[in-house]
């Protein structure tokens, strides 16, 4: 069994070694920022003026590739050169290259990088919340108008977030059956559950109104306001769905919460301040939290064997999901 504070070592090394690959000074070093599905560092260089972070990608999911995460750092690069959304700026290798690929004996499996500048700012709090989400709904809206108006390289791919591929597993999140203590009562109700929900998004148009390029996980922690600027961050599952996909992610581990209409309300008042929301929003916004439930219940499910976060937290949200679960039942089944 490999030790785990040994390997951390080694992953720091390799991750150090990526700095002569890029346009960093021999005295640029770096260190531990963070951690959840990836692992980021941050590289501190005197010579230049702002810090970068490095991600190491985990490899754990189907679109941990190097050519999908290059296209997700297409689209930053696009972001930051044609529109006002405030991402980070992506810094290409020497050689030009957007992902370095990493071979450790010790992790596995080659782990994927990608460099993108260090920016500043604060995840806003769950204090007035209201005014938060509509804050996010600018922000989506912002990013869903430039996704209508961008046309990717031939070379693009990204994954899709449809029923399909959540409920099927086809990007290996986990299905959610394997959710922590899906059994039972529990897995009739989520059976149920995934069936009237597959049934109704079957007829949903996908077309370049309602469907396009979108985050899949613009949550306020992956948001940084800095006085009145307001960056987006962490791109790693962003691809092809449902523009109000993005609600329904922005409510992640919120759905349980009494205030959730008033949620609701103040993203699409956001949204609708920049542009137009999808016909019947209203109709299709339940549906799409209960994808992205189904499809958190299955990604916990899958990490408890490499996250504490999920470890913690993975039976609470089945157990919180029984009664979301139930109204969704009783009013569309």
């Amino acid at each position: 069994m490999v030790n785990l504070e040994n390997l951390s070592t080694k992953i720091l090394r390799e991750v150090e070694n990526l700095t002569e690959r890029y346009d960093f000074s021999a005295s640029a070093w770096v260190s531990f920022l963070a951690e959840s599905e990836n692992k980021c560092y941050l590289v501190n260089d005197p010579l230049r003026s702002s810090n970068y972070v490095i991600r190491l990608n985990s490899g754990r999911l189907g679109h941990h590739r190097p050519h999908s995460i290059a296209s997700e750092m297409m689209w930053l690069i696009a972001l930051r050169n044609d529109s006002d959304v405030l991402v980070p700026q992506v810094l290409p290798a020497k050689d030009g290259s957007l992902v370095q690929t990493i071979h450790q004996p010790d992790l596995g499996k080659p782990r994927n990088a990608v460099v993108y500048s260090f920016l500043r700012g604060i995840e806003p709090t769950i204090n007035d919340i209201s005014l938060n989400f509509e804050r996010l709904g600018e922000v989506s809206a912002h990013l869903h108008l430039h996704a209508k108006g961008w046309i990717p390289p031939e070379i693009f791919a990204r994954p899709s977030w449809t029923p399909e591929v959540i409920l099927d597993d086809q990007m290996g999140f986990g299905p959610w059956q394997k959710g922590v203590d899906v059994k039972g009562d529990t897995l009739a109700l989520f059976s149920r559950l995934e069936n009237i929900v597959r049934r109704r998004l079957e007829e949903l148009p996908r077309d370049q109104d309602n469907f396009g390029l979108i985050h899949s996980d613009l949550r306020l922690a992956n948001l940084l306001v800095d006085g009145d600027s307001t960056a987006i961050i962490d791109f790693d599952d962003c691809g092809f769905g449902w523009y109000l996909f993005d609600l329904a992610g922005a409510l992640t581990l919120l759905e349980a919460r009494p205030d959730v209409p008033q949620l609701i309300s103040s993203w699409l008042a956001g949204y609708r301040r920049i542009t137009q929301t999808p016909t019947d929003s209203e109709e299709i916004i339940p549906t799409l939290i209960m994808l992205r439930r189904l499809q958190l219940i299955g990604w916990l499910g899958y990490q408890q064997q490499h996250l504490e976060f999920a470890r913690n937290i993975g039976p609470t949200v089945t157990a919180d999901s029984h009664p979301l679960a139930q109204g969704y039942l009783e009013r569309f089944g």
